[in-house]
């Protein structure tokens, strides 16, 4: 790609992310994002060959990295020997909610777009495939701690469901309001200690 091209480029994703973060995916106009940027439709589908396309290539990676650093929690937890997994189980988990926040700290223009504004896109399911990958790893520990000898009450999956989905919607609350992040740290951790206490209780371990 040529500088021109480049320059090009670059002012479209600047357009692009001012109208989307101003209008959500759905309403923003792409004709309005083009003559801001200073070219013609011709020429934005030089690049790309269509508007959710042009959304991905602004969110993609960050989107990406998120899911990525999720499932390879899951992934380590659920290779540890079965006594591991009793002993670290919030600790790797802090862990992984800790560099997750931090990441979407680092990018949280990115972030407010995939929460607040990809209405439309696949990216708007992004606490819901979240969601899916926990449920599935709650049930994978619940059988271990059959195996421990220490099982676990049965559980609604609706109300299992709901809470998962509150979880990772309180998480996701501290992304937007753009707290101080020492201060979305510090809730984090509180909010850690409220969730963890809840599910040993369900859980019949505390």
């Amino acid at each position: 790609m040529s500088e021109a091209e480049q320059t090009t480029l670059e002012k479209i994703h600047a357009a692009a992310k001012e109208a989307f973060l101003e209008y959500g995916f759905k309403s923003a106009s792409l004709r309005s994002i083009v003559k801001t940027a200073g070219v013609t439709l011709g020429a934005f589908y030089g690049y790309y060959d269509s508007k959710e396309e042009l959304f991905e290539a602004l969110v993609g990676e960050q989107y990406n990295h998120m899911m990525e650093c999720y499932r390879k929690a899951q992934t380590d937890f659920a290779a540890l020997p079965q006594e591991e997994q009793l002993e670290h189980m919030s600790e790797i988990s802090g862990d992984c909610m800790t560099e997750m926040l931090l990441y979407a700290y680092e990018h949280l223009d990115e972030f407010k777009l995939i929460l607040c504004r990809s209405e439309g896109t696949r990216f708007s399911g992004m606490i819901d495939e979240m969601v899916e990958i926990e449920v599935k790893g709650t049930q994978d520990y619940k059988e271990v701690l059959k195996a421990l000898g220490r099982p676990s009450p049965e559980i609604d999956p609706r109300l299992e469901h709901i809470l998962i989905t509150g979880m990772f919607g309180t998480f996701m609350e501290l992304i937007i309001h753009e707290m101080p992040l020492e201060q979305a740290l510090s809730y984090l951790n509180e909010m850690r200690a409220f969730y963890s206490a809840g599910w040993m209780k369900i859980m019949g371990q505390n």
